[in-house]
């Protein structure tokens, strides 16, 4: 008899044991023919793991994890505070004990998160309350990291969450045991926007869409919601969405639908697919199985492919998101021994294309991280088009200021064909961009720059200085910008322009 996966893989929408309708088997097919049907996952050598790293023990759902193409960034326990390892992704085998860590937290490190559009710049949440930006050395870390770039307080309890904005350089978005959510400019250390009544209870994930227009949440209320963070308002939202009393996850796909994660009533665990122009009923809703442990997702937008870990269990499984019934398919399922503890994955720029990986996951263990390469099988040693569309690339779309204004960018593409298969071009590629653009917004010519002394940016004057990189690159990096402001000028105009012509038109008529 066909597994219920097999059977047009949705458990929960329509019952088991009716027979197959011909139109099911004809899309029972087409489901087997996906190119990602026979990914499988393989862990690496143990030469090449990170042994010896005393993963953190502390009682949050969070990946524990976070990973670019230059650095792996592990939460450890740390005695007296908190503290996280960040290693060179070169640096494998065993990691010294007094190996060098990033600890200036008072309290223990819940949440870690590397900036998109700077491989060397970290934001870490604590129990402590604040939220702490980092600026890694080029080569990782010699010595103690203790001084952070920017300290943004503004929470009256713990952080959980920090995430970095997809598309606009320098926003962060912070969510707090207070059940209040803030938005920053990392480059003046000001709070944007405090949205402080949306959310009853505690915040389980927050997850932007691909443009970083709005973002959804998962609460303990049982609530996913959708905001819109320049506005303060809530767009939708969708009580219940999981009926179980356990932490449920909800992230944005590509195509603006909502993917979520969670607890039926019977504790049974589910995932669930949702339309925001109709959260009534989920497009999709199935079981998976009866385990305790939360399920952290992972989404991949260039393949639509979602990879679900659950803390505490042995295996991740993979599911294909399309537009057609049942919408989320089941691919396969990569089973270890060992049960994880959290989990970090590779954006799509750090994997290897030439051997056709398509994810990589950093696994954690009690004492060590696993590198799980996910690789498509293929005999042509050609770059593989469908399995690599362009991808988000290290450079950011829009400055603060402009999204603060209103705009929205897609994230800016890059080609993976030549860029990231030589591992020398790779740093060529990165952007070195400082992340806190030198301290000064872009500004259009002929108006005045905040200087050095003005409030805002005097947490951050000293520090930054040290992150410009001397000579050149700050020459270039303030080059870059004012190119940036006068497009931005010469577009504004060049739309003025256009208005004040068309009101001329009209008046001559």
């Amino acid at each position: 008899a066909a597994s219920p996966w097999e059977a047009g893989g949705c458990r929960a929408g329509r019952p088991l044991t009716r027979p197959l309708h011909p139109a099911d088997m004809s899309f029972r097919k087409v489901v087997r023919q996906s190119k990602f049907r026979h990914v499988f996952g393989q862990p690496v050598k143990n030469d090449q793991c990170y042994e010896d790293i005393r993963v953190s023990r502390v009682t949050w759902d969070s990946t524990f994890c976070a990973v670019n193409p230059k650095f792996l960034a592990v939460i450890v326990e740390a005695s007296g505070g908190g503290a996280f390892l960040v290693l060179p992704l070169s640096k494998t085998g065993r990691i010294d004990k007094a190996y060098p860590t990033v600890c200036g937290h008072t309290g223990p490190v819940l949440d870690i998160d590397w900036c998109p559009h700077n491989d060397e710049v970290i934001a870490s949440g604590s129990e402590d309350c604040t939220v702490m930006v980092w600026q890694i050395p080029e080569n990782g870390l010699v010595s103690p990291l203790t001084e952070p770039v920017v300290v943004l307080e503004g929470h009256t309890k713990r952080v959980g969450i920090v995430t970095w904005h997809p598309t606009a350089r320098n926003v962060l978005l912070s969510a707090g045991c207070d059940n209040v959510v803030l938005i920053w400019n990392v480059g003046t250390a000001e709070e944007l926007y405090r949205l402080d009544s949306l959310h009853p209870d505690l915040i389980y994930n927050v997850s932007w869409n691909h443009n970083g227009s709005l973002f959804c949440s998962a609460c303990k209320d049982k609530s996913v919601r959708i905001i819109d963070p320049r506005r303060g308002t809530l767009v939708a939202e969708r009580e219940k969405a999981h009926e179980g009393a356990r932490p449920m996850r909800a992230i944005f796909l590509a195509d603006g639908k909502v993917f979520t994660t969670g607890f039926s009533r019977m504790s049974e665990r589910q995932l669930a697919l949702w339309d925001p122009a109709n959260l009534e009923e989920p497009m999709a809703l199935q079981e998976l199985d009866s385990s305790n442990g939360a399920l952290l997702p992972f989404y991949d937008p260039d393949t639509n492919v979602v990879y679900v870990c659950g803390k505490g269990d042995s295996s991740i499984r993979y599911f294909e998101i399309t537009d057609e019934s049942p919408y989320i398919h089941f691919l396969n399922t990569f089973t270890s021994k060992e049960p994880q503890r959290g989990m970090g994955s590779m954006p799509k720029r750090g994997l290897e294309v030439s051997k056709c990986e398509i994810a990589r996951f950093y696994k954690l263990h009690e004492r060590k991280c696993e590198p799980i390469v996910m690789t498509v099988p293929r005999k042509s040693d050609l770059f593989q088009d469908d399995l690599y569309p362009d991808t988000a690339g290290p450079e950011a779309a829009l400055e603060a200021e402009e999204w603060v204004s209103g705009r929205d960018a897609d994230p800016i593409l890059i080609s993976l064909r030549e860029a990231y298969v030589p591992s020398k071009h790779r740093d060529l590629k990165v952007s070195r961009r400082n992340v806190l653009s030198d301290s000064r917004p872009a500004v259009a010519p002929g108006s005045t720059r905040p200087g050095a002394s003005t409030p805002a940016a005097s947490n951050t004057t000293a520090p930054s200085s040290s992150l410009t990189g001397a000579g050149e690159a700050g020459k270039l990096e303030e080059v870059m910008q004012e190119l940036r402001a006068l497009r931005a000028l010469v577009k504004e105009q060049g739309e003025r322009i256009g208005r004040l012509e068309e009101q001329l038109g009209r008046m001559e008529n």
